[in-house]
């Protein structure tokens, strides 16, 4: 049996500890420096302004390369092979946000343009 002298300090506790974590900050307020903020590798980043894709920072707006004559937006998209061999096939799938994208798991985008490797 619990003293009584220390059922204040456990009600306490358990009252802190059903709190949320989450602190909830006025609008128009600074971030706390004690928030976790993103990382890329061991680097932070703005994710209002850039993303972290294949361990480096990436503007929010730059664009790469899928397949021959396809470009995708790596912060929002994702490059996702669909055959290869002769005639290699991308497609251009969306990426969820807050979850972890997976070409199979994704909607599609856009097709890319098929193109022979070979003559």
């Amino acid at each position: 049996m619990v003293p009584r002298i220390f059922a204040p300090a456990y009600v306490s506790v358990f009252l802190l500890l059903l709190c949320p974590r989450k602190v909830i900050a006025p609008a128009g307020s600074e971030p706390w420096l004690c928030q976790l903020a993103p990382r890329c590798g061991d680097k932070i980043y703005n994710p209002l302004e850039q993303c972290c894709y294949d361990d480096a920072i990436v503007s929010l707006s730059e664009t790469r390369q899928c397949g021959l004559h396809c470009t995708f937006w790596p912060c929002f998209e994702l490059c996702c092979p669909e055959s290869f061999g002769l005639t290699s096939h991308f497609v251009v799938k969306l990426k969820v946000q807050g979850v972890n994208s997976q070409c199979h798991s994704s909607p599609i985008s856009s097709k890319c343009e098929s193109r022979r490797r070979f003559p």
